[in-house]
């Protein structure tokens, strides 16, 4: 098929963008397929080969059969570019609009987990302008509430880094969440699907650089260890929260859920619509570790992609 892969995007992750398009672009062409590198500037431009791109709703883009966009962050993974490519009327690898921004806001994702009862660490929410209130201890972690990979994300141990990482994190989002920090393991699976979705074979993450798993942890090479499988006795436990979560939020495709394994059970963190697709990226890795390759996961996907865009338009509006 041929194949729009949506790389850059106007977020912080750009960059990050631009290399796991780059290896979905190799993964694709091994597969078969004919990918089309569609790039998006920081400055909003869409571009192919140089030229620039004219977007006209139903009007296709660069005669894809389908899209994968491979954006993280605002503008790319918060439901916007999926909602303009369901004006264009193309299928697209992915949750949808409402899934995609539903996870991408940190706060309303951990307040629907609070309202489904999923377990979950201790969290506070905090608008510009407001003070904290936290009804457990430091040390915490304070993110903003609509960013990924890190970006605007530190720790804080008593009042005075409390006070300093919220004004770091309002610099990005002026709603900010505060998690509890979980005494335990990082485990990430990954989820592949629709409506019957599958779990991987869950990995523990083992930070190499400091003392948790920030933005170079993320993308430095042996920033991070990952171990599949996960050394915990809950894996089945972790694969069941996955798929639980993934269907609550009404993903489709793909997601990566997040977790903390500590003495008290497993806990949910987050869920990513939009992993990285990087030669450290977790996604294709847990993937390849459950039996499927790298060629192979991309093809499913596209396959997804186009089985939801055609159950979707069954229906009248």
């Amino acid at each position: 098929m041929r194949v729009a892969v949506l790389a850059g995007g106007r977020s912080s992750e750009h960059e990050v963008s631009l290399a796991s398009a780059e290896a979905v672009r190799l993964g694709l062409a091994e597969a078969g397929h004919a990918p089309v590198d569609v790039r998006i500037g920081r400055d909003g431009q869409w571009t192919q080969d140089g030229r620039r791109l004219a977007l006209e709703p139903s009007g296709g883009l660069v005669e894809a059969e389908v899209v994968f966009p491979v954006l993280h962050g605002p503008y790319g993974e918060d439901g916007t570019v999926q909602g303009l490519l369901e004006l264009l009327d193309l299928p697209y690898v992915g949750a949808g609009v409402l899934a995609s921004s539903l996870c991408m806001d940190k706060a309303l994702f951990k307040d629907l987990m609070a309202a489904h009862a999923v377990p979950q660490v201790d969290y506070a929410v905090v608008r510009d302008g407001e003070r904290p209130h936290l009804d457990f201890p430091l040390p915490a972690f304070v993110k903003p509430a609509r960013l990924g990979s890190s970006v605007g994300i530190s720790k804080a141990s008593g009042s005075q880094e409390l006070a300093a990482a919220l004004e770091l994190a309002f610099e990005h989002d002026p709603i900010v969440v505060i998690e509890r920090m979980a005494q335990g393991m990082e485990v990430e699976c990954s989820v592949l699907g629709n409506g019957n979705p599958e779990a991987s074979t869950p990995g523990e993450i083992v930070v190499r650089t400091g003392d948790w798993y920030d933005y170079e942890a993320k993308y430095t090479d042996g920033g991070m260890e990952l171990v599949v499988p996960a050394r915990t006795d809950h894996l089945d436990e972790v694969r069941r929260l996955a798929i639980e979560v993934f269907r609550i939020v009404g993903c489709a495709g793909m997601a990566r859920v997040d977790f903390f394994v500590t003495e008290d059970g497993v806990l949910v963190n987050e869920l990513n619509t939009i992993p990285g697709f990087t030669s450290t990226s977790v996604y294709a890795k847990l993937w390849e570790a459950t039996g499927v390759p790298y060629p192979e996961l991309l093809d499913r996907l596209l396959a997804l992609a186009l089985e939801r865009h055609e159950a979707e338009r069954r229906y009248r509006h």
